[in-house]
């Protein structure tokens, strides 16, 4: 972009860059200087030190996987259905029917294509479009979810049978957060009493606090409800169960007899969804709809309880495991966006008249605000890796339960509590840390990051929630540290450590008296090692497991019960699940450095010893208390991670090239593959919001320019007369 100024008396013409503060004489000089702008992004592929494809197959699985991601990437974008770059300008309406009629065609694809086909295209669509990936995951995430995990199998036919699988006749809903409860599940209000005389379920909402709240796809599209309630038999509660509770009629839409429904208007983000409230006065559903996989009503009334209850939630740790693959795929998006531009933004030079101005990514300190940021996300993505292969293997082995007894059903149920525990944990601390990566990126933008089509903005938004549902990250959190305090107790009685906890090993031993050898290395290779990482986040954790455990134990001291022993610990706890959860993701990020190719291992290695590095320093003061790591180690890990990120930044946009998403999927102009972030940010804005008559100019505007003032038309106040 050029600005034409005014003329030099003695030079003529002055050409300004509009990208940067470069001012010449000569057109050629400035022809020459903007194509120095097209080169800067070049310039940063020129010499990566790892083969850039060969990290993509890795991060992806596999060759064939990468493939079929780029088809269907290459698909989106030449739909005209999928179009996404004028999101920002269209209305809550219509952002809500483009988003239905995706819905159609989506359904078609995948009930109809291999489900490893599906499952890459809904990873991709949940970067793309978010809340429409949410309104879609309603139904076949969500409430097929629950018939899946909660359903007997002949009832899972019936449902399959009624259209719950290829939304032919069924469309469904997720009722479980109430007005007055979220994560307090057993503390649900709607209630579903069984009538023998009828063998039906009565579902009510007694109070207003019992209307179910956030239910996406009920204010227009649900027909039938996955609906959560307390159980109620001969007067007797049996704790809440899930029942399928039809809301509209198939054939007229009309709101079926004792439902009521509205809409939750506006939001925050993700504005797709069309998220409604329900009550339900006294609605009668045939018994055979109370889900009945685990916990049974019979036509008598009697009620056949399973023997391990905790069983039927194995299925409900899938959203929270499927979130922590989202917040890397997410975070990989904001870093693109972010690196590139750092790569392609020039701001102040050394003086030199006509020098190019220094690139945002060349200042040590804008290194500091993305690349640690960068290994978070590596930490995500392996972490997500590991984390989906303990789920499948968990479902693999309750699934193969049936009537088993004895040893097999305890190993299950010290698998799913260990899951449990650390999806909650993960879910909790890497959406906090994803959330803070969008903002971050977002910031770097400086004042372009404030636009709605810069791409960061809405991601924010969109992504917010992800740190509330499927469970609050602060009451997930807690449930993990819960969880640390009783294996630690359960350690100390002689019960086995889980391999995830294997570093309590010595805490056990000395009777929670937790004696730290101090790190004896002095060079920043030696104490930015990955060995001494994993050992020092070892300490820091099993210190604060231990810190825990001592205030609960406090707390019984004082006559408490055990779970409000818990309560007075809840600080602790909450602070040992953090410790945990990043000693968890740098003992996984290892892992996985050992397994990777030889090509890629030294700088995933590098990325590895930042994040568990840089992740010392932002809590220094731990190590130090553990009595790990001393003042002066933690000034050489410091020095380290200015070191890491200036070897880091060669390999910056090569890293972002790696993820593999195409502009499409990045929908935003500052991050574009060929740096030409101000010619396409300019026609991209010019282009949505073009130049209109002001339409409230006559009735606002030219009142207010053409208004009189009162006291003109008054009498004249003569104070020389008083």
């Amino acid at each position: 972009m050029i600005e034409n100024t005014q003329l030099d008396p003695e030079f003529g013409p002055q050409f300004r860059c509009g990208e940067c503060d470069w001012v010449g004489n000569y057109i050629g000089d400035f022809v020459a200087h903007r194509e120095s702008h097209h080169a800067s992004i070049a310039e940063e592929r020129k010499a990566p030190s790892f083969p850039i494809r060969e990290l993509t197959y890795w991060l992806d699985g596999d060759k064939k996987v990468t493939e079929l991601k780029e088809q269907i990437m290459l698909e989106l974008e030449r739909d005209p259905l999928w179009r996404v770059s004028d999101h920002p300008n269209l209305t809550l309406a219509e952002t809500r029917e483009r988003a239905m009629k995706k819905i159609r065609r989506l359904a078609d694809q995948a009930t109809s294509r291999p489900l490893e086909e599906t499952m890459v295209r809904m990873s991709i669509i949940s970067v793309v479009d978010p809340g429409f990936w949410t309104r879609f995951g309603v139904h076949f995430g969500l409430f097929f979810g629950a018939l899946q995990g909660q359903a007997s199998p002949a009832q899972l036919a019936y449902w399959m049978e009624k259209g719950a699988f290829t939304m032919q006749g069924v469309t469904g809903c997720f009722g479980m957060t109430e007005l007055g409860h979220g994560s307090n599940v057993a503390g649900l209000e709607t209630i579903a009493t069984f009538d023998p005389n009828t063998d039906e379920f009565i579902v009510h909402s007694p109070t207003i606090t019992a209307t179910k709240w956030w239910i996406g796809g009920a204010a227009h599209t649900a027909t039938h409800c996955a609906v959560y309630a307390q159980l109620l038999v001969g007067g007797k509660r049996y704790g809440t169960k899930t029942f399928v509770v039809q809301l509209r009629d198939t054939q007229t839409f009309e709101l079926m007899p004792g439902v009521n429904i509205g809409d939750l208007g506006k939001k925050m983000g993700r504005d797709q969804i069309d998220n409604g409230w329900i009550r339900f006065t006294h609605v009668r559903i045939p018994r055979s709809h109370m889900l009945m996989k685990h916990t049974k009503v019979m036509r008598s009334g009697e009620v056949i309880e399973p023997p391990l209850a905790q069983l039927a939630y194995g299925a409900l740790i899938q959203g929270r495991v499927s979130m922590v693959g989202d917040s890397a795929n997410v975070a990989k998006r904001a870093l693109t966006i972010a690196t590139r531009y750092a790569s392609v933004r020039r701001q102040f030079s050394d003086g030199t008249p006509g020098a190019l101005e220094t690139k945002l990514i060349d200042y040590p300190i804008h290194q500091h605000r993305l690349l640690p940021l960068m290994a978070q996300t590596f930490a995500m993505i392996f972490a997500a890796r590991e984390m989906n292969t303990s789920y499948l293997q968990l479902m693999s082995q309750l699934n193969e339960l049936g009537d088993a007894k004895g040893a097999a059903v305890d190993a299950a149920i010290k698998n799913l509590k260990e899951t449990h525990a650390t999806s909650a944990g993960l879910k909790a601390f890497c959406t906090w840390m994803c959330l803070n990566i969008i903002d971050q990126c977002r910031q770097s933008l400086g004042g372009h990051g404030y636009s709605a089509y810069t791409g960061l903005s809405q991601a924010y938004s969109d992504f917010a929630v992800h740190c509330t549902w499927e469970g609050d990250n602060t009451i997930l959190t807690l449930q993990c540290g819960r969880y640390l305090v009783a294996t630690a107790l359960e350690a100390r009685k002689g019960q086995p450590l889980p391999e995830n906890l294997a570093y309590l090993k010595d805490a056990i031993k000395s009777g929670m008296v937790l004696e730290t050898k101090p790190f004896s290395g002095k060079s920043a290779a030696e104490v930015s090692s990955l060995a001494a990482l994993k050992a020092a986040w070892s300490s820091v954790a099993a210190n604060a497991i231990v810190n825990a455990v001592r205030d609960f134990e406090a707390g019984v001291a004082k006559g408490l019960s055990k779970d409000n022993a818990y309560e007075f610990s809840s600080a602790s706890r909450l602070h040992a699940a953090r410790m945990h959860t990043y000693t968890y993701l740098l003992h996984r990020f290892v892992a996985q450095v050992e397994q990777s190719p030889a090509a890629l291992r030294p700088i995933l290695t590098l990325l590895a010893q930042l994040f568990g590095a840089h992740s010392a320093v932002q809590h220094s003061g731990e190590f130090l208390q553990a009595g790990f790591y001393s003042g002066a180690q933690i000034e050489t890990l410091k020095a380290f991670v200015n070191d890491a990120c200036a070897q880091i930044r060669k390999d910056a946009v090569p890293l972002t090239d790696a993820f593999d998403y195409s502009d499409y999927v990045i929908n935003s102009p500052l991050g574009r593959y060929d740096g030409d972030v101000y010619e396409k940010y300019f026609e991209l804005v010019t282009s949505l919001n073009p130049q209109k008559p002001v339409p409230y100019f006559d009735s606002l505007i030219r009142p207010l320019l053409e208004r009189t003032n009162e006291s003109q038309s008054g009498p004249e106040l003569e104070i020389d007369q008083e």
